[in-house]
């Protein structure tokens, strides 16, 4: 088939999915339930003056745009290493 006519069946199935949801949208037992979603509230870290002072240059000399999101990829960054290290650890400890 070529890509013309792939293109077209495509784009008639998507038409024949939204006709299908546009339908169905004044439907309520076509919905699912209302899932509540709550936003995480972000953290405060408490540092001294000093490492905050070394850590702003540091953020300055990797040009991230400030303080906050250089600390927050350097945290993220060592977390994700601890995690590996902890789930090699376990299979080790496993097997």
């Amino acid at each position: 088939m070529s890509t013309g006519k792939k293109n077209r069946a495509a784009q008639q199935n998507e038409e024949t999915i939204d006709q299908i949801v546009a339908g169905q949208s004044e439907q309520d037992s076509a919905w699912e339930s209302v899932i509540e979603v709550k936003r995480s509230r972000s953290a405060s870290l408490s540092i001294s003056g000093e490492l905050a002072a070394r850590a702003a240059f540091l953020a300055r000399l990797h040009r991230e745009p400030d303080v906050d999101h250089w600390v927050e990829r350097v945290v993220r960054e060592r977390v994700e290493l601890e995690e590996l290290a902890f789930a090699e650890a376990k299979k080790k400890l496993v097997s």
